[in-house]
Formats: structure tokens, C-alpha cells, sequence
């Protein structure tokens, strides 16, 4: 850095500290931009005023032929963005599978589970950065863990795309976790139906604030362009069977209370209409599912807003990625159900 550069960058105006959630699907990328200053001590039942509310931002931008990298510089330059970002990968991006968890010590459990998924996996061992969360204890007590994996080097050039300016990589989740975090704490499960523009559908169940059973659905991607008679026909029923597979699963092999209430987060021109059928199909309250004022109606950007949100809650990263470089593989974890 030149003297001149270096001086007149003492005196340039210092840009607000943001927390910043920025979710990658598979057409668009969305963001939200949240002024930490504002949120630290906010809950999610306080409102923000009017005047606090015009600094929030949430923008997308367009991904051709899946260039995340380009679409998220061409969102940095036009909004300058600076803060803690918070990355949500796609569901191609990532896979979850379910293993038993290895007898080992817990620091040589990444390393033993790149070799126990290797053949459940399209990511060779070489090239794949993991983490993993505790999965149910089944009968017998045999005890599972939910292991997260992704590719190496689409993640490093993800990461240092995001650090080339004012912004600071803190933590990679998944759609899961996302929307997982926008559910409120409380002793009964929450069964939660949720998607995001052009996405599947997921399935999560979530109690005390932990995710304990999560589905990525196919074949609803296309869901906003069916009609309400194409929604309330074999869209609905297909769909309740998935769902009373997993309540069944959630309540009978894992031996867990009954689902009180089932949400939906489906960001489509009929969302309501959706609610009221799937209530028909079910023996549960069904609602939709209220995000945090004064975001309520974001609702096409609730991943990248459930990813801020987490670090905004309760000040805390989830995974540190040490100035955001990847040298080795086994180095860097994505986020695990903490």
C-alpha cells in the first residue's frame, strides 16, 4: 500500500459494521444486510423503528451458469457491503448423510468420518472439508451423527471472495440451520415446511432450539407456478405423506413427544392457500411462520436472514475460519448443530 493510499484511507468515512447473510440458490443469490450496531441487544420479538429500519438491506442478484463468485462481487460493488458475513450453501452444494459415530477420540472424528462416508459421498477425501452434529439415538442406543460435507475448492474461492473487501467470513451453514435458527426456542417440536425462490422443499423438525430431524424433498422447485386446483390436488397429498413419514419416524423411532404444530415458510403468491390445505391433511395446527419484525415481510430471503440472525440473537459465530483461508482440508469445519 502506497503513503497516498494509506492516508487517504485514514480519512475516508468508515464504513457501519453489518451482519451480513448472504444464501446461494440456484438462480439468484440473496442478501440481507442487517446493522450489527442496531441488533446486538434486539430480540426477536422487539421492532425496530422506521428510521432503523431504512439502514437494513436485503437485495439479490442474478447467478448465470452457476457463477456464485461473479454475483457476489457484482453485490459487493453496488452495495459496498462491510461486516460479518455469514455464507448458506445450496443444497447441491452440500451433503448430509447419517453414519453411526466412530469410536474414536472427538479431535480424530473428522478425520475418521472423511473415510466412513467416502462411498455415501460424490466428494473425494481429498477434496472435502466436513462437519458433523449429533444425530438421534435409535433403539439398541446405538448412536448416530449427521456428518456435512462440501467440496474444497469451490469453498476457497467462495471464501476469499468474500474477504477480497470489507467483509469477514464467520461462519458456512446450510438451508437447514438456516431456517432452523428462525424458529423459536420452546420445549415442544415444531415440525417446519419451508423453501426458498426456485429451491426444494425441506422438512426440519426443531426443539429447543435444536434441529433434530431434517428431509430435502424433491420435485417442488417449481412450486409458484402451480395453481391453486394443481396445489390442491396431488401437490398437497405427496406432500403430507412425506410429512407424516417424518412425524412418524420423529415420534416412533426416536421415541420423542408428539409434533404440537407444523409451520410453512413458502414465499410463493399462495402461501395461505398452501397453509389451509395442508391443514386439511394434518391433526396439527398449521401457520405460517412469523419471521422477526421488522423483516416479517422478507420472506424470500429467510435463509440468508436466518444465517445473520443467529449471530445477531446471541453474538456468537459458529464456525471461525481463522481469516477465512482454507490451507488443508481437514483445517476448517462447516457449521455442526451448536
Amino acid at each position: 500500500m502506497s503513503l497516498l493510499t494509506h492516508i487517504s484511507k485514514l480519512f475516508s468515512k468508515k464504513q457501519p459494521a453489518q451482519v451480513i447473510g448472504i444464501a446461494l440458490q440456484q438462480q439468484v443469490i440473496s442478501l440481507c444486510s442487517i446493522p450489527q450496531s442496531q441488533n446486538q441487544s434486539q430480540s426477536q420479538s422487539e421492532a425496530q423503528t422506521p428510521e432503523q429500519n431504512n439502514t437494513v438491506l436485503f437485495d439479490e442478484g442474478k447467478v448465470a451458469n452457476s457463477d456464485f463468485i461473479l454475483a457476489i462481487e457484482q453485490l459487493d460493488n453496488k452495495h459496498n457491503l462491510a461486516g460479518q458475513a455469514h455464507l448458506v450453501l445450496n443444497a447441491s452444494q452440500t451433503q448430509i448423510v447419517q453414519v453411526d459415530k466412530p469410536s474414536v477420540p472427538d479431535s480424530e472424528i473428522c478425520a475418521a468420518l472423511k473415510w466412513q462416508i467416502k462411498d455415501l459421498v460424490s466428494v473425494s477425501p481429498e477434496n472435502m472439508v466436513l462437519d458433523y452434529f449429533d444425530g438421534p439415538v435409535l433403539s439398541g442406543g446405538v448412536e448416530k451423527i449427521n456428518v456435512v460435507c462440501a467440496a474444497v475448492p469451490e469453498l476457497k474461492k467462495l471464501v476469499a471472495t468474500i474477504n477480497d473487501g470489507d467483509m469477514s467470513l464467520i461462519s458456512i451453514t446450510t438451508p437447514e440451520f438456516a431456517f432452523a435458527n428462525l424458529v423459536a426456542k420452546q420445549n415442544d417440536a415444531c415440525l417446519l415446511v419451508c423453501q426458498q425462490p426456485h429451491e426444494e422443499i425441506l422438512i426440519l423438525i426443531v426443539k429447543q432450539g435444536q434441529l433434530f430431524f431434517h428431509r430435502r424433498l424433491r420435485g417442488f422447485a417449481q412450486l409458484a407456478n402451480n395453481t391453486e386446483e394443481e396445489l390442491a390436488g396431488h401437490i398437497i397429498d405427496n406432500l403430507s405423506l412425506e410429512i407424516q413419514r417424518s412425524t412418524d419416524y420423529f415420534e416412533r423411532q426416536l421415541k420423542q413427544a408428539p409434533i404440537k404444530e407444523l409451520k410453512v415458510l413458502v414465499p410463493i403468491k399462495l402461501e395461505a392457500f398452501f397453509a389451509r390445505k395442508l391443514a386439511e391433511n394434518t391433526n396439527v395446527p398449521v401457520t405460517l411462520l412469523a419471521l422477526p419484525k421488522p423483516y416479517h415481510e422478507q420472506r424470500e430471503y429467510a435463509a440468508a436472514l436466518g444465517a445473520a440472525f443467529r449471530s445477531i440473537v446471541d453474538n456468537t459465530a459458529a464456525v471461525e475460519l481463522e481469516k477465512a483461508t482454507i490451507s488443508e482440508p481437514q483445517a476448517h469445519k462447516l457449521e455442526g448443530g451448536v
